[in-house]
């Protein structure tokens, strides 16, 4: 049976990395804000333009991948916010944004993708190893992905019985092709990890990928980290 996932910021990154690894067997429908796939979608690929933080925009991308493959069977929400929030320049309209973006549209896109999953069904969200290991001068972001954690904890407890598995993805530092960190950057995290190399963006697939698979079907409620033991 040929599924369909849902990638929100599916275009570049780790959503790219992502979208790759479905693209294969699936039919892959992932969104985009603000930087526009550089390629032709295929037959079992969607573009979706969407600005996940507007109300109405996750109703619109469901109906849209509804209309276009007919079936919903994996979500992955990787859209997210990494601005900066020091505490010496509160800026309020930033800081709803980050919430936004990293924690409410993933409530928004499961309320309106529920009447449309079916036992089976699989969420997967992309959260960080700074959701217990507070990142100085990003403390919202950080608080929202603690919060996104245990969303994601009541959301699999309150869809278990339904038969939908809800868990998600902790990296640690990524090297991404599209933004790669200087080289002495990366040596201050490599320092502080067992594996001594960051992790890829293919690494985070391939953790999303397994979790979203029937291979993790008694696995829900979890948040796997992937950071090669960052800070071990």
């Amino acid at each position: 049976m040929v599924k369909t996932i849902l990638i929100t910021g599916g275009a570049y990154g780790i959503g790219g990395a992502i979208s790759t690894v479905f693209q294969q067997d699936n039919n892959v429908a992932l969104t985009w804000c603000h930087r526009q796939p550089n390629t032709t979608p295929q037959d079992n690929q969607l573009f979706l333009q969407a600005d996940l933080t507007q109300e109405g925009s996750a109703e619109q991308v469901i109906e849209a991948t509804m209309a276009r493959f007919g079936r919903i069977d994996v979500i992955v929400n990787n859209a997210g916010s990494l601005n900066a929030s020091p505490i010496g320049e509160f800026d309020a309209a930033q800081q709803r944004a980050i919430l936004d973006l990293n924690l409410l549209a993933p409530q928004a896109l499961l309320s309106a993708a529920l009447p449309h999953l079916s036992e089976g069904a699989a969420i997967v969200s992309i959260s960080s190893v700074n959701a217990i290991l507070p990142p100085k001068g990003h403390a919202t972001y950080g608080a929202s992905k603690a919060a996104l954690n245990l969303w994601t904890r009541a959301m699999a407890k309150e869809l278990g019985p339904k038969g939908i598995r809800v868990n998600a993805v902790a990296p640690g530092a990524v090297n991404v092709p599209e933004s790669p960190r200087e080289a002495e950057l990366t040596k201050l995290f490599t320092d502080e990890t067992a594996l001594g190399r960051l992790a890829s963006a293919h690494d985070i697939a391939q953790a999303v990928s397994f979790l979203a698979s029937d291979a993790a079907s008694s696995i829900t409620g979890e948040v796997l980290t992937v950071s090669g033991g960052y800070r071990l």
